[in-house]
């Protein structure tokens, strides 16, 4: 694993995940369009099938919304053990796709210790056309690597 793309992070503040999700990278981020809102859309990511996280190690993965809209964000899987926490956050994509760097608003960055469930984790944000990614990362819990599946909803 490339030490650039290692999360050293062992604690679960938000502080600590904004440095986890500053700067990580994977070799994996595909793209998955999102079209128009001119109804809900709902993308799961990765769109091959579940990611993979190593321990200690993050992953992203990346979505285009051709119109303004909310994005929602949901861990909709993720272990074992599926009660697991590890970080989320959604950001934007270095222009050669090889970093995902966590977005900011006004209450802080868009990131969040979080296990999977069934509604969104992030807070709803309202993006303009343009590329974005999510990241889960393992912030510590981690002995083996993890599978995990992510759904954005655009609308």
């Amino acid at each position: 694993m490339d030490i650039t793309r290692a999360v050293t992070a062992r604690t679960l503040t938000v502080a600590c995940l904004v440095a986890l999700f500053a700067g990580s990278a994977c070799n994996n981020g595909s793209s998955t369009p999102v079209v128009a809102p001119s109804a809900t859309i709902t993308t799961t990511l990765p769109a091959a099938g579940p990611g993979t996280i190593q321990v200690g190690g993050s992953d992203f993965q990346s979505f285009t919304t051709t119109a303004s809209g909310e994005i929602d964000v949901t861990l909709t899987s993720c272990g074992p053990p599926p009660t697991i926490f590890v970080g989320l956050g959604l950001g934007t994509l270095s222009a050669d796709r090889s970093t995902c760097t966590v977005s900011t608003v006004s209450t802080g960055p868009l990131a969040v210790q979080a296990q999977a469930g069934t509604s969104p984790q992030l807070p709803p944000v309202t993006a303009v056309p343009g590329t974005y990614c999510v990241i889960v990362a393992d912030v510590g819990n981690a002995s083996v690597p993890l599978t995990y599946s992510v759904t954005v909803v655009h609308h």
